[in-house]
C-alpha cells in the first residue's frame, strides 16, 4: 500500500507543483501540499493502467458480436461486480452514470414518476380515496444536503412538481436525527434522501436507524393504502474511507461516485432489487443499454478504472481508514498545539462518528477568514468548503451554521481533508505553512 500511496503522492506533486528545472527536487518553498482530498481524488496508478488497457484493448461497442466488443462487454460485467462487492449488493442491481449529480438526480426523477403512476386520480375506488390521493409527492432531506440533492429537490417545488421538507440537523451532534425525518413523514412523502456523511463536517448520518425506522413506518403504511417510502443516501464520501454496505444500511438506492475514491469522473446507482423490488424511471430514451434504465453506448474505459477502483476498496478498505484516521488525528493535535486555544474543531462534535480524514477548523481572530489564510499560504492546497461553493467569499459555509456553528466561527473555516498517501511530515509543513499564513495577514494590521 505505502508504495502505490507513494506514485499517486508523486504524480500529484508534479501535477501541483512544477519541477525546479534542473532535475533536482523542488525546494520546499515551491513544494506544494494537497490536503482537498474530499472534493476530488487522484487517480491510482492501477486504475489508470486499467482505463488504458480498455482503450487499447476492448474499444469496441460493448453491444458489438466481435472481440474488441466482447472485451468491452466483459469489462463492464466485471467492473459491475467489483462495484457490487463493494457495498455488498448484487450486481444486477448496478447502474453506470456519468457521476453522483445524474444518480441523485434520476432517484429523484423516478420517485415523482413512481407516485404519479401509482397513485393518480386515474385509480380505482380505494386509491381515490387514500389521504395521499390528489397530492404532490412529497421528499424528505436534510439541510446539510449535497446541492445535487437539495438544488433537483428546490427546482420540484419551484415548478410545483412537488413539496419539500428539509429537516434540520442537530446543532449538538451534526446529525439528522431519525426522529426528526420520521417526525416529517406526511401521506403523500415518497422518498427520503439523506447524505452517508458530509462532505464538509464529516459527520456520519444514521442511515441504519433511519431506515429501520422507515420500514416499520412502511408496515403502517401499506396497510393503510398508503404509498411505501424509499430511502435513498448518497454515499459519495463514505466509500473508500470506511465499510459501506447496503444490507447493513436497509436502503432502496445508493449513490456511489468514482472521483472520491481514487477512480475517474464517473457514477453508479445501486437499487435494491432493480426494477421489482424498487422502482427506477429512466430520465434518457435511446439504444436500451444498462437494461433501457440509463441508455447510451457506454463509457468502457471510465467503467473499467471504476471497476478497478473499487477492487482496491475491497482489498485495502481497513488500511486506509486505519491510515488517514491516523493522520486526520495527528494534524489535529498539531493544530492544537500550534494555535494554544485559537482553534476550533469544527467537525468534532459529542458522541458522533464522522469520517477518519476530515478536519474542519476554524483559527479564532478578526482577521482570519478561512479564504483569506488558504491565500496566504504557500504549500497547502485545501478549500473552506465543499468545491462546488469555492466562489463565495466571506460568505459562512450554510452546512456549518445549519451544525450550530457561531457565524464568526464559521466565517473562517478551514476543510481539511486527507489522502491515502498524506504523511505526518506533510502534516507538519501544512501546520507551519497556516502560521506563517495567521502571523502575515496579523501583522498587516
Amino acid at each position: 500500500m505505502e508504495a502505490a500511496g507513494a506514485t499517486s503522492r508523486d504524480a500529484l506533486g508534479r501535477a501541483a507543483g512544477p519541477p525546479s528545472g534542473n532535475g533536482e527536487e523542488s525546494p520546499p518553498e515551491s513544494r506544494k501540499v494537497y490536503m482537498d482530498y474530499n472534493a476530488t481524488t487522484p487517480l491510482e496508478p492501477e486504475v489508470i493502467q486499467a482505463m488504458t488497457e480498455a482503450m487499447w484493448e476492448a474499444w469496441g461497442n460493448p453491444s458489438s458480436p466481435y472481440l474488441a466488443g466482447r472485451k468491452a462487454r466483459g469489462l463492464i460485467q466485471a467492473a459491475r461486480e467489483n462495484l457490487a462487492k463493494m457495498i455488498g449488493g448484487e450486481p444486477q442491481d448496478i447502474i453506470f452514470t456519468s457521476g453522483g449529480t445524474e444518480a441523485n438526480n434520476l432517484v429523484i426523477h423516478s420517485a415523482v414518476k413512481h407516485f404519479h403512476e401509482t397513485h393518480s386520480l386515474k385509480g380505482d375506488a380505494a386509491e381515490r380515496h387514500s389521504p395521499a390521493a390528489g397530492a404532490a409527492p412529497h421528499f424528505i432531506t436534510c439541510t446539510v444536503e449535497h446541492d445535487s440533492v437539495r438544488l433537483p429537490l428546490e427546482h420540484l417545488v419551484e415548478e410545483h412538481v412537488a413539496e419539500v421538507t428539509f429537516v434540520p440537523v442537530s446543532k449538538v451532534n451534526g446529525r439528522a436525527e431519525a426522529e426528526d425525518i420520521l417526525a416529517a413523514v406526511r401521506p403523500s412523502t415518497c422518498l427520503v434522501t439523506v447524505m452517508l456523511a458530509n462532505n464538509e463536517t464529516g459527520v456520519i448520518m444514521p442511515i441504519a436507524e433511519i431506515s429501520q425506522r422507515i420500514k416499520a413506518e412502511n408496515r403502517r403504511r401499506a396497510a393503510s393504502g398508503l404509498p411505501l417510502v424509499f430511502l435513498h443516501t448518497d454515499a459519495a464520501q463514505a466509500l473508500g474511507k470506511r465499510r459501506v454496505d447496503v444490507e447493513d444500511l436497509g436502503v432502496d438506492f445508493l449513490t456511489i461516485v468514482g472521483h472520491k475514491f481514487y477512480g475517474p469522473r464517473i457514477g453508479a446507482l445501486y437499487v435494491r432489487g432493480l426494477g421489482e423490488l424498487i422502482p427506477l424511471y429512466p430520465m434518457l430514451f435511446g439504444g436500451g443499454q444498462e437494461r433501457n434504465f440509463r441508455p447510451g453506448t457506454e463509457n468502457t474505459p471510465m467503467i473499467a478504472g471504476l471497476g478497478k477502483a473499487a477492487e482496491l476498496v475491497m482489498e485495502n478498505c481497513e488500511a486506509y481508514e486505519a491510515h488517514m484516521r491516523g493522520i486526520r488525528d495527528y494534524l489535529e493535535e498539531r493544530l492544537v498545539a500550534e494555535f494554544d486555544g485559537r482553534i476550533h474543531l469544527n467537525s468534532q462534535f459529542p458522541g458522533t462518528e464522522r469520517l477518519p480524514n476530515t478536519c474542519n477548523f476554524s483559527i479564532r481572530g478578526p482577521l482570519l477568514r478561512g479564504h483569506l489564510v488558504l491565500a496566504q499560504c504557500r504549500m497547502l492546497l485545501a478549500s473552506v468548503g465543499a468545491a462546488c461553493h469555492s466562489d463565495h467569499g466571506d460568505q459562512p459555509s450554510p452546512v456549518l451554521l445549519s451544525s450550530g456553528i457561531p457565524f464568526g466561527v464559521a466565517q473562517n473555516a478551514i476543510r481539511l481533508s486527507v489522502g491515502r498517501s498524506t504523511t505526518r511530515a506533510e502534516v507538519d509543513l501544512v501546520v507551519q505553512d497556516l502560521k506563517q499564513a495567521v502571523a502575515w495577514l496579523e501583522g498587516q494590521a
